[in-house]
């Protein structure tokens, strides 16, 4: 046996080294989370696993374990006829599964004496996560962020989109975590990422950045939908400048109509999430903005959602949160449009 193991740690810095990332665990768990663009060649699929393990409770190890080999090999055929009859012999794959390593290991013997120069994660996926975890405070903390402040709807999101069409580094929570970071932020039928997830995409968006040039990234609490923030990323963005970002309620409110047009479309979804605000809002206030949407008048709504629910809360989270918050800048977008939120991006870009 050739085939090299590494730790997760050095994985951590090493992924970019190797031709393929190979994820030897089933479909399901592939699914939850996974390394940094790797591919899924599963030694046991999701059904297969269920029997093994039915197996292995039920009548004996050894059973199970003969049961097993039978699916690996298979599998492992397959994989080796789809995916590298044309590889070269220079391709150099970096496999892991769970933790234990009998899944990837069972691939990397197979690779190993097909002649590839093959390497195996130690302790597996299980390992890399936690190095990976480990990591992410000090990644954070060695980047400096500009914070774009402003109430709901003042187009910040935008903004983030403009400063990155001008070649600034932008970290886009809410588009990683596909949800707009509200009780009504939710995207239909877009599901959010796991936990897990959504840690790796920031992890991976983090180690990409130059450290020497500002990263810039909306004001976001701790949850953004179902998903946390890391904490080590969030207590870096609180100490950090922030920029304020101020529009007039009426741009505001014609912004949001804008972006959750799937609201203006579905009224019967819209008034569904307004029940959310119930404990918040009170009933009687709720089931008037229900009846109102109900009837076609949306506007108003939104604009009483603005001054009502979500500036005074904002507010306040900012204060209570962003350290540097009293002593934030301005910034004025004129409208919502394209140019002006071009036009607001480049000024942002030459103060610094």
């Amino acid at each position: 046996m050739r085939f090299e193991f590494i730790t997760a740690h050095d994985a951590l810095g090493r992924l970019a080294e190797f031709s393929d990332v190979i994820d030897a665990r089933s479909e399901g768990e592939f699914a939850e989370d996974h390394l940094p663009g790797a591919l899924n060649w599963p030694s046991l699929n999701d059904a297969e696993r269920q029997i093994v393990g039915t197996h292995y409770k039920q009548i004996s190890v050894f059973e199970a374990r003969k049961l097993g080999a039978a699916y690996v090999a298979r599998n492992i055929a397959g994989h080796i006829e789809r995916e590298v009859l044309a590889k070269p012999r220079e391709w150099r794959p970096l496999l892991y599964c769970w933790r234990g390593g009998k899944r990837s290991g069972s691939l990397a013997l197979v690779l190993d004496q097909i002649g590839f120069q093959v390497t195996v994660i130690e302790g597996g996926y299980k390992a890399f996560r936690a190095a990976m975890v480990l990591d992410l405070p000090p990644l954070a903390a060695a980047l400096h962020y500009k914070v774009i402040c402003g109430a709901t709807g003042s187009g910040k999101t935008r903004l983030l989109q403009a400063l990155r069409a001008q070649g600034a580094q932008v970290l886009d929570l809410e588009a990683l975590a596909n949800h707009r970071s509200s009780v009504l932020g939710l995207i239909p039928g877009v599901p959010q990422p796991t936990q897990k997830t959504f840690d790796r995409l920031i992890w991976t968006a983090l180690r990409s950045f130059d450290a020497s040039r500002a990263v810039y990234v909306e004001s976001e609490s701790k949850k953004v939908g179902n998903v946390a923030v890391p904490e080590g990323l969030l207590q870096a963005m609180r100490r950090s400048p922030c920029l304020q970002m101020v529009m007039s309620e009426d741009e505001r409110v014609a912004l949001l109509l804008e972006d959750y047009d799937f609201f203006v479309r579905d009224t019967a979804f819209f008034c569904s999430r307004l029940s959310a605000l119930t404990q918040a809002r009170g009933k009687e206030t709720v089931t008037d903005w229900q009846t109102r949407v109900e009837n076609g008048d949306i506007a108003s709504v939104v604009r009483e959602l603005l001054v009502k629910h979500y500036d005074p809360g904002y507010e306040q989270s900012m204060q209570r949160n962003f350290e540097l918050y009293p002593q934030t800048g301005q910034i004025q977008a004129h409208s919502r449009s394209e140019d002006a939120m071009q036009a607001l991006a480049a000024n942002v870009l030459a103060l610094n």
